[in-house]
């Protein structure tokens, strides 16, 4: 099973796990957060990060699920990529989080078009659904 690692800022990375928890009912296996410290250095991140992907791994390779593009966690995690056994996408919400976790049985390039889509399909206007002729909003 691929492993996930959520990479976001300080609470959000725990957050949405525990969040992930709640729907599914358990922690999945092969799921790990890493909450970003402001503090922390670059090569100690660059260090947690490898540790924490290889604790993950079993062998079928990693997605870490980000929060946003550019930030230094992200650049330094951006070095650690395989293509292949070591991918990531960013722009993590629950919605992506969930999507991945109920398809985490698929080979890895599959599970990136799952994050994705779960990403962009998570976001939705309420307001187009709510008033819609017979809603229940």
């Amino acid at each position: 099973m691929v492993g996930l690692l959520v990479l976001a800022q300080k609470d959000m990375a725990v957050g949405l796990l525990e969040a992930a928890d709640h729907v599914l009912g358990q922690r999945p296996a092969g799921l790990a957060a890493f909450p970003i410290r402001y503090d922390i250095p670059p090569s100690e991140l660059t260090a947690g990060l490898e540790r924490a992907i290889r604790t993950i791994d079993d062998g079928q390779g990693v997605l870490i699920l980000a929060d946003i593009y550019g930030a230094t966690h992200i650049n330094v995690a951006c070095r650690l990529l395989e293509r292949g056994r070591v991918e990531l996408v960013t722009g993590l919400n629950l919605p992506m989080l969930i999507r991945v976790l109920n398809y985490r049985d698929q080979p890895l390039p599959e599970l990136i078009d799952k994050a994705l889509s779960g990403g962009v399909e998570g976001i939705v206007c309420a307001t187009e659904f709510c008033f819609l002729e017979n809603s229940k909003c």
